[in-house]
């Protein structure tokens, strides 16, 4: 988620005597080289033949379309870029510990003057990984385990278990994925888990059961992913102090559900981005393959990156989301959405805002959110490559709101609701990137719009995660 070493192959066996020399036969292979040399820099190559060394289980057939591109290399330049994506597509297949390329001039009877062959040196992973971590919280503690068996039947699949014991939960998975040969992007994975989670904010307690299979594919600058998912869902209160609406929702439920995404993304990076846009569209269906749960739920994210003056960038987000219930049951407190707190509308408590009762936050059936984003080096920003490039101040102005919806009130009073009592905050802080797989912000917050019921964070907040407004 290999680093390039220099490596020549081994030496042709000189021909002719050991000793005695003439200046002619000491000349001619330097002319030879440099007549060769001159071939290759100015004129155009041929690939003549791509090796792969160091394949153990791996199916050569399943890499040859990985490596097809290098033969359409015209010139050496053209034949160094094409082996360098080859190698990217080869370490992107998480097969492979290691990937060597070695580009050199062809050699033997059938070889052209301009004529080049491709050395891929691949060192594979074990067939068997493990891990182990531990991680620590507020009067908790968990042991994570983990076991990964990459490239199990030889063609880049990839079966992985985790286990998580916890001194208040305990959570399993187990996933099979699998790509088509070529075509990374196109892949089918199957999944069976179990995973609780506790919810302080509305005193509840979750425990899912389920499996689900997935099927995702690229489709012109689109990534699509279909998914079914059945789970059973056990609901029970954190707390005894929890409220009468949260009691209510306490019991067993099973969800079938079938949704679809869509996602655009151009942006440099998914954590800390400098250039680029993002639109990602969600929907699921649930009832009508099975289950209790009935619903229809959309939900969008879009977001602009802008690069300024110096160094600078402007970023723009948006979110929204809609659930509506099928049937006359009402929606589940699973299923609704959820705002504020530190990776959303920054100055509020953790998931305080919208409907709530006795001090239990219920979720909304309908939200929406929005930020604006100015990202400025750090005043000692040591230069490009450094320290610093991890650090980001940033200004921020965002706001939102979260309620339920009458669906008898048509679209524009819809909208009215959502436009009323809108929470919005401003301020200002400092933002760590952690490589590609997270960012933490320290920002101090000033609440605005505050209504009845929701739970603020005036001045200093901190937060860590993978999504953020």
């Amino acid at each position: 988620m290999g680093t390039v070493h220099a490596r020549s192959l081994d030496p042709l066996p000189m021909q002719g005597p050991e000793l005695g020399f003439h200046a002619d036969d000491i000349e001619r292979p330097d002319m030879e080289q440099e007549s060769k040399q001159e071939v290759l820099e100015n004129k155009d190559v041929i690939v003549q033949c791509v090796h792969i060394d160091g394949l153990g289980r791996t199916k050569e057939d399943c890499l040859t379309y990985e490596i097809a591109d290098v033969f359409r290399a015209k010139n050496l330049i053209d034949v160094m870029k094409r082996a360098h994506e080859a190698r990217q597509k080869l370490l992107r297949l998480g097969i492979f510990r290691q990937v060597e390329v070695v580009i050199d001039t062809s050699q033997g009877v059938d070889a052209l003057p301009n004529g080049l062959d491709v050395t891929f040196d691949v060192t594979e992973l074990r067939r068997v990984t493990g891990s182990y971590n531990t991680m620590v919280g507020n009067n908790e503690g968990c042991m994570i385990l983990g076991l990964k068996l990459p490239n199990v039947f030889g063609s880049a699949e990839k079966l992985t278990f985790q286990f998580s014991y916890g001194t208040k939960e305990t959570s399993y998975g187990l996933s099979f994925f699998k790509p088509q040969p070529g075509h990374f992007e196109r892949n089918f994975a199957v999944n069976l888990y179990k995973v609780a989670g506790q919810f302080p904010w509305s005193s509840l307690r979750e425990t899912d059961r389920g499996v689900s299979t997935e099927f995702s594919f690229p489709l012109w600058k689109t990534n699509h992913t279909l998914k079914w998912e059945g789970v059973w869902r056990e609901l029970g209160c954190l707390e005894r102090t929890a409220s009468f609406a949260v009691r209510e929702e306490s019991g067993h439920s099973l969800k079938s559900s079938l949704s679809h995404s869509m996602v655009i993304d151009t942006r440099n990076s998914a954590i800390l981005p400098r250039r680029g846009a993002l639109l990602k569209i969600n929907q699921e269906l649930a009832g009508y393959t099975g289950g209790d749960a009935s619903f229809l739920k959309e939900d969008f994210e879009i977001q602009f990156n802008r690069r300024l003056f110096w160094d600078s960038v402007l970023s723009a987000s948006l979110w929204g989301g809609c659930l509506l219930p099928i049937g006359d049951k009402p929606t589940c407190i699973a299923d609704r959405f959820y705002l504020g707190g530190p990776t959303s509308v920054r100055g509020f408590s953790m998931y305080s805002i919208g409907p709530q009762s006795e001090g239990d936050y219920l979720g909304g059936e309908a939200y929406w959110a929005g930020a604006i984003h100015l990202y400025t080096p750090l005043p000692f920003h040591p230069g490009k490559g450094g320290f610093g490039d991890l650090f980001r101040i940033h200004f921020f102005l965002n706001a939102g709101n979260l309620c339920n919806l009458n669906y008898g009130d048509g679209p524009q009073a819809h909208l009215r609701k959502l436009a009323e009592c809108i929470r919005w905050s401003y301020g200002a802080g400092i933002v760590l990137r952690l490589g590609n797989i997270a960012r933490l912000e320290l920002n101090y917050c000033i609440p605005m719009g505050v209504q009845s019921g929701d739970r603020i964070c005036d001045g200093f907040q901190f937060g860590a995660g993978i999504r953020f407004l």
